[in-house]
């Protein structure tokens, strides 16, 4: 419906009825061959705008996520491996924070340029299955995942796979059906970029080798060039991380492989866990679709199991990467988690719109396009509250204290020398979460589990000395600062209380120990 507005009607009533022609406006102008294409990448700056301030001020009364430091921390000093994961996140840190400044808004800001880019190849991705309009609201459909809002806004592993996966799968999934060499490539590419991403891209990789050989059109496939410059275009990106970690030691495989070792009852409780998870997190928009469209049941089977060849390999390769690990967790004792495989979902809307029995309205498309604008400035709008919450209720880490604690860290070290701090002792999560807000850009040293920071030894800790920080009830960190102390005389011990200030009220306070180690 679209309200003429009369040159009368105060700038009050105009900005009502621009608002209220909102989802009339976006509808025409992606829709529109000559306007979408830049249309859609203004819709989504848009969206991590929103997102971006939301962020900000829901997380106002904590620090960031110490996955965000994590991170941060890896790009100091990560070449070809993390101790934990394969280096394509903490390499794309260290590019953005060359070009922007060390805040907290900027980093939220490149976490949702990341989930938007991954929106972006699954608009080009939809292009081949859905007609103008229907391709617009799969977009809109992904927004309501919170993988691409409010998941995004903790930067780690999962969140860089997000546009890898989605570049993989549209990129493979028309190499396949145009046998193109040039297509093929970029598909290698992908694909080595979401391995670099996390090792459990393997499942992508092997549950759409899964689905080209379920499709009927495989011999064809695998007689052209196209599987094998996607497979040598792969492995030529994925080698040097693989070379790296053979010759050091094998680190990134051990932790993948022990960081969430379960029994086979806990296995397949867990894969219980993460089918209803993964329901769950798409349920908002197989509800919309549903109420929108109310299908039939032979919609609802034409859209799940299509006779049309190219819709059909869509679901293959949709379900295949999901389902995958569930047959193999009870096998190699493994737990799952619902979060890993919402990098896979960019087929879903294509499954859900792409037959011909799902009819959507004209108003229907509005209202969901509608919804889709109202939930990030609801989220903004309420952000202040959020943040207040937080502040009140706490969190379960130390993230409220981490600026806190780097400045009471620094303030000890410069009392202790004028040289600069370049190395920060602390158990996991704190050395993460404090890190990113030292002024000198040290490194991180995990005094209780020193393998997780390879980058530190013996020879750098004598010639740069440390500042060590623990929580004074964290009985693993606090025996390794003490023992580290003991060995090395002439350095400060301090013991600080710490509490954040927020809308005129101050959170409970927590107390730290701190220590230094000068260079010798």
């Amino acid at each position: 419906m679209v309200v003429a507005v009369d040159q009368g009607q105060s700038p009050l009533h105009h900005w009502r009825a621009k608002i209220i022609n909102a989802p009339e406006r976006l509808l025409s102008a992606l829709s529109d061959p000559a306007r979408r294409e830049w249309a859609v990448v203004g819709v989504l700056a848009c969206y991590a705008a929103v997102w971006t301030f939301y962020a900000v001020v829901a997380k106002g009364s904590q620090d960031l996520h110490f996955d965000f430091g994590e991170m941060y921390s890896w790009s100091l000093d990560t070449t070809w491996a993390t101790p934990k994961h394969p280096p394509l996140a903490p390499w794309l840190v260290r590019a953005w924070f060359s070009l922007f400044p060390r805040t907290d808004w900027a980093y939220y800001l490149f976490a949702m340029l990341v989930a938007t880019t991954a929106l972006w190849f699954a608009w080009r991705f939809m292009a081949r299955y859905l007609d103008a309009e229907k391709r617009i609201v799969g977009l809109a459909l992904l927004t309501f995942v919170p993988v691409f809002n409010f998941l995004a806004l903790k930067f780690n592993n999962n969140a860089v796979s997000l546009p890898t996966w989605a570049a993989t799968t549209w990129l493979f999934l028309r190499a396949y059906e145009t046998r193109r060499a040039d297509l093929a490539a970029l598909a290698g590419f992908a694909a080595g970029a979401a391995m670099l991403s996390k090792y459990w891209s393997v499942f992508l990789l092997a549950g759409l080798g899964v689905a080209a050989l379920l499709d009927r059109r495989r011999l064809d496939y695998l007689r052209s060039s196209s599987p094998w410059i996607t497979i040598a275009l792969g492995a030529l990106v994925i080698a040097p991380h693989l070379i790296w970690v053979a010759t050091h030691g094998w680190r990134t495989f051990e932790w993948a492989f022990s960081s969430h070792p379960a029994d086979r009852a806990t296995a397949l409780r867990s894969c219980i866990d993460y089918m209803l998870g993964m329901a769950g997190y798409i349920a908002a928009p197989l509800l919309i679709v549903w109420i929108a469209a109310m299908p039939s049941l032979r919609a609802i089977r034409d859209s799940w199991w299509p006779d049309d060849t190219d819709r059909r390999l869509v679901v293959f390769a949709f379900f295949a990467p999901l389902l995958l690990p569930v047959l193999l967790a009870p096998i190699i004792g493994g737990k799952l988690v619902p979060l890993w495989p919402l990098a896979g979902i960019i087929p879903l809307p294509v499954i859900l719109l792409s037959s011909d029995l799902i009819k959507l309205s004209r108003t229907a498309m509005l209202r969901i396009l509608a919804l889709s604008i109202a939930v990030p400035f609801a989220a903004l709008a309420a952000s202040p509250i959020v943040a207040l919450v937080i502040h009140r209720v706490g969190t379960d880490t130390d993230s409220p204290h981490y600026r806190l604690v780097a400045e009471a860290v620094e303030q000890v070290w410069r009392e202790t020398t004028d040289k600069p701090l370049r190395i920060v002792g602390s158990y996991e999560n704190l050395i993460s979460g404090t890190l990113f807000y030292y002024r000198d850009g040290p490194s991180a040293y995990d005094i209780a589990n020193p393998r997780m920071t390879p980058w530190i030894d013996d020879a750098k800790l004598a010639r740069d000395g440390m500042a060590m920080v623990c929580p004074a009830d964290n009985v693993l960190c606090m025996n390794a600062l003490n023992a580290r102390a003991s060995a090395s005389p002439g350095g400060k011990r301090a013991e600080v209380d710490v509490s954040r200030r927020y809308m005129g009220a101050s959170d409970p306070p927590q107390h730290f120990v701190i220590a230094t180690i000068p260079s010798r």
